[in-house]
């Protein structure tokens, strides 16, 4: 019996302008948590598995660009078009601190630890701050031509990789403050990744999609899409990824072998942001209609708010039986209904 089952996306409302960047924390004793920043400037806390609001961070005074989790989900931090980074305590929403930066902040990182803080920005510079001691001068990180684009900690702490519109991909020593590698690219990068054992680094640029070795900057696989491309993910176990862009469309390939396993419409704008779960259950995108969206790994799954009945089979092996997916009404998402087909 073929199973041709409907993927089935739960909607994330409440946001009033485009969702640009999304971050999972891991998996704490209370699930994962999710974190999406939007241009309307209040970036919003999620539950990782069911897209349940949890909560939103209020004081930015402009589009919030980037935003990431800590691992535990304990606190939060925000990159804006106010010209600051700031910390928050992502159980009470309250804010911890403002880091003021003379241009935009496109994009933050919290070290393994949550010990350090970095920020990507139009200044052009990767800044470095200590959160033991917020009010000292960051580590400054020079040599992008061009905005940054992304930022992210390796998971030794002692290197850092940036992503900036100069068509460039750099890294960091973190205890001189020198550059130790530089990669160029064919054009812009338009997001970057790292996989969670910290080994791979998934790339956007144009129409493509490129992964690297973390450590050494050599190139694994480049994967050509159909449209220009946003934003892409690894799964957790590496056998898949996920990407969007411009075509409205959530495209899932095997990263084996290079061939296409899903594509699915939903969104009614351009897919900026995309991640997968911790667990690898569900992935989320986001979007320019202002919603974000999560998506099962496995479609037909029961997972979160995903639950799958598939009858048995009638006499008549012809017949088609039914799964319903329960959403959840808060998030946007009612009931739908998916078909399996003998």
């Amino acid at each position: 019996m073929a199973t041709l089952l409907r993927q089935t996306p739960l909607t994330c409302s409440g946001h009033s302008r485009p969702v640009v960047h999304l971050h999972f924390s891991q998996v704490t004793p209370n699930g994962s948590f999710l974190i999406a920043a939007s241009k309307d400037g209040k970036p919003m806390l999620r539950q990782g598995d069911t897209g349940d609001w949890v909560g939103t961070f209020e004081g930015h005074r402009g589009a919030v660009w980037g935003a990431c989790l800590n691992r535990e989900a304990t606190v939060a931090a925000t990159g804006a078009a106010d010209f600051t980074a700031k910390l928050w305590d992502a159980i009470s929403g309250q804010e911890k601190h403002s880091f003021t930066h003379t241009h935009i902040v496109k994009t933050v990182d919290f070290s393994y630890d949550s010990s350090r803080l970095l920020t990507g920005s139009m200044e052009k510079l990767v800044k470095l701050f200590d959160l033991a001691k917020p009010e000292a001068d960051p580590l400054k990180f020079e040599g992008h031509t061009g905005n940054l684009k992304e930022v992210v900690f390796l998971q030794d702490g002692r290197r850092i990789v940036s992503a900036a519109e100069d068509k460039t991909i750099r890294m960091w020593d973190v205890t001189t403050g020198t550059e130790v590698k530089k990669l160029d690219v064919p054009s812009n990068v338009t997001g970057m990744e790292l996989s969670q054992d910290g080994e791979i680094l998934t790339v956007t640029y144009s129409n493509t999609v490129a992964f690297y070795n973390a450590d050494t900057f050599e190139l694994l696989k480049t994967h050509v899409g159909p449209t220009l491309l946003y934003s892409a993910s690894l799964h957790p176990d590496k056998q898949m990824f996920v990407f969007g862009g411009e075509n409205f469309t959530m495209y899932k390939y095997d990263y084996n072998t290079g061939v296409e396993i899903e594509s699915s419409k939903g969104h009614f704008g351009a897919v900026h942001c995309v991640r997968f779960s911790p667990d690898g259950e569900l992935y989320a995108s986001g979007s320019e209609d202002g919603t974000l969206r999560l998506w099962q790994t496995t479609v037909g799954k029961t997972y979160g708010l995903w639950k799958c009945v598939a009858p048995g089979e009638t006499a008549d092996a012809a017949a088609a039986a039914t799964a319903i997916v329960n959403g959840n009404a808060s998030n946007g998402a009612g009931p739908q209904e998916m078909k399996v087909e003998a």
